[in-house]
């Protein structure tokens, strides 16, 4: 039975341990764990390892490595995917950024949660990739939703679109491992009216540092773009604590209201 201690602020944890790893929802409560008052880096042991696996700005990574690099220590930005379903059976892909002498250390904690831990180059590389990644994913879950919801409403039985989807062409992660018409698959949100898995606040959030840095780099992302107007629209009407693939309920809902 492993044995854990829980303390009263990130401080106390660095005075403790030399090795930590920290997952937030966002850039300002990372800004806050590692520099605020009781943050990690004011009882930061020299030399130790800070792995940070939140979604967060680029910039706010390569700040933090900058803060922790005065303090003697390491920053490595990590941020995560695989969702729920991955984490429960270690099995994560881990995005990593940061000096490269210190990835060996990183991978040998990182694997204890993850199959897949690559390294992506100098702090901030890793978010840029967890961006990226997510871009796409919210971009092919509302393809994957209107395709199955035009689909039903021609007459197809979701079940059956699913399958020839997914020996077909059109097949994507959304449609064969997390589908969002409920009853086409088990063990997945929209099977549990899209309780737990991965926010639609949560998506919107990935979706706006996706914008940011795609006008940061004058970098034309049109469908980017309207994705994350539909997550934020989403947000506002009462979505944003399910599951982000609800976008298929969303759309249902958006079509009974015409």
């Amino acid at each position: 039975m492993v044995s854990v201690e829980i303390l009263d602020s990130p401080a106390e944890v660095a005075d403790k341990a030399d090795r930590i790893i920290t997952m937030l929802p966002s850039s300002p409560n990372v800004i806050e764990v590692y520099t605020g008052p009781n943050g990690i880096l004011k009882k930061v042991k020299k030399g130790s390892l800070l792995i940070d696996s939140s979604t967060i700005d680029p910039a706010v990574s390569k700040e933090m490595a900058v803060a922790a690099e005065k303090m003697g220590a390491v920053f490595m930005d990590a941020p995560v995917s695989g969702g729920v379903g991955a984490a429960s059976s270690g099995k994560l892909t881990f995005m990593v950024g940061g000096p490269e002498e210190e990835f060996a250390a990183t991978k040998e904690l990182l694997t204890c949660m993850g199959a897949n831990v690559v390294y992506c180059g100098q702090v901030g590389t890793g978010q840029a990739a967890k961006i990226c990644n997510n871009m796409l994913l919210a971009i092919g879950m509302i393809g994957t939703s209107e395709t199955m919801n035009l689909g039903v409403r021609l007459g197809l039985d979701p079940k059956l679109l699913a399958k020839i989807l997914n020996m077909s062409s059109g097949r994507c992660w959304s449609s064969d491992t997390y589908n969002p018409v409920p009853g086409v698959m088990e063990g997945v949100p929209s099977a549990n009216n899209y309780q737990g898995g991965f926010g639609t606040a949560l998506m919107a959030k990935d979706l706006g540092l996706a914008q940011n840095t795609a006008t940061n780099t004058r970098t034309p992302v049109p469908m980017g773009a309207l994705a994350h107007q539909i997550y934020r629209i989403m947000c506002a009407r009462g979505y944003a604590g399910k599951d982000f693939s609800s976008v298929f309920q969303f759309l249902r809902e958006e079509e009974e209201g015409q």
